[in-house]
């Protein structure tokens, strides 16, 4: 039952109430699964245990993610009076073959009318989810995705490369030859296409795959890739604290139970420096701010560019990268490679 998680949750919550310390809380964010199928008052109640047991910032930043069909007028009215100031919507398409093929429960036009909708009542922070590279003869579709998108004028986008996983609807299809995976030429191409339509209409790309309107950035995902404390409660969640990360078990069944009887069921593990190091690097690439090498020689006493040299001055002799003081940005060319260059550059535990 949906009461029995939101009261585990709760219970959770209070149990983890110092793991972030004395840290203020700039973000909270309301997701996976389906959040938007809770109701107001149980928004209000896991809001209100979290300003309760946590130092909350000032201007913090409420995000809910949630689905088009369960956005109704009267919906959006409740959703606005529990405090959430953002909303992250998961279109992933205006097309409707598309969104039949994704298995989405929402059609063409109630993914436009849940923007409009939004916005309607009041919400002057809305993300949109749009997926590309879903199997078409040419790019057409994608040119009209984003053309739509534009007309809705969303604060902020986030868009995701179809990938097909084999133990997934997907991958069963595939198998079956219901469904084919674009190649990596179609895939780079409706990217670059991506990124020329959302330059031209005033998005920064501050992230590999986030793009938004001046001073529109999640703050919330911002915090993840800058590998900031944050604190994950619900089954599956995961949570950091500067030294480990710890990850709540996937099983609904075990977790309530773990929380009825006032427990924690989680794994953890204790991050070796390397290991930080590395993550900051594959994150940091993927961002506008790039890798700030002061800051891995001030907390973990390690020269990258010592370490890498050879690899690094390349890079930027190739417009892969460039320096802006400390920082390691990648170029749009590099952008393209961002995972491999971030291999590259890790540090191998001695």
């Amino acid at each position: 039952r949906k009461a029995d998680m939101v009261e585990a949750i709760i219970k959770e919550l209070h149990l983890q109430r110092h793991y972030l310390g004395k840290d203020a809380i700039h973000t909270v964010y309301v997701g996976g699964g389906t959040p938007s199928l809770l109701t107001a008052k149980e928004i209000d109640a896991l809001l209100e245990t979290i300003f309760r047991h946590f130092a909350v910032a000032d201007l913090v930043e409420i995000t809910l993610e949630a689905n088009p069909d369960d956005l109704s007028h009267q919906k959006l009215k409740e959703i606005k009076q529990t405090g959430i100031n953002r909303l992250s919507i998961g279109i992933q398409s205006f097309h409707e073959p598309h969104l039949q093929c994704l298995h989405r429960a929402h059609n063409a036009r109630e993914a436009g009318m849940a923007v409009k909708l939004a916005q309607d009542t009041g919400f002057d922070n809305l993300s949109i989810d749009l997926i590309y590279a879903i199997p078409a003869p040419d790019h057409e579709i994608w040119q009209q995705d984003l053309q739509t998108a534009m007309g809705l004028q969303p604060q902020h986008i986030s868009s995701y490369c179809l990938t097909i996983e084999e133990k997934t609807v997907f991958g069963r299809w595939r198998k079956q030859q219901k469904i084919r995976e674009m190649d990596e030429d179609f895939a780079a191409m409706q990217f670059e296409i991506l990124v020329d339509h959302l330059a031209a209409h005033g998005y920064e790309q501050y992230e590999i795959s986030n793009f938004c309107l001046p001073g529109f950035y999640s703050k919330h995902n911002t915090n993840y890739w800058k590998k900031e404390k944050y604190l994950g409660v619900g089954p599956a969640a995961h949570s950091y604290d500067g030294t480990s990360r710890q990850w709540n078990v996937a099983h609904n069944t075990r977790y309530l139970k773990a929380l009825a009887a006032d427990r924690l069921d989680f794994e953890k593990e204790v991050l070796q420096p390397c290991d930080q190091i590395n993550e900051y690097i594959m994150t940091g690439l993927r961002t506008k701010w790039g890798c700030d090498l002061k800051k891995i020689a001030d907390d973990f006493n390690i020269d990258l560019y010592e370490h890498h040299k050879k690899y690094i001055d390349d890079l930027i002799f190739r417009q892969f990268a460039v320096w802006q003081g400390q920082q390691l940005i990648l170029t749009q060319r590099g952008k393209l490679l961002a995972d491999r260059i971030a291999s590259d550059l890790f540090l191998v535990n001695e």
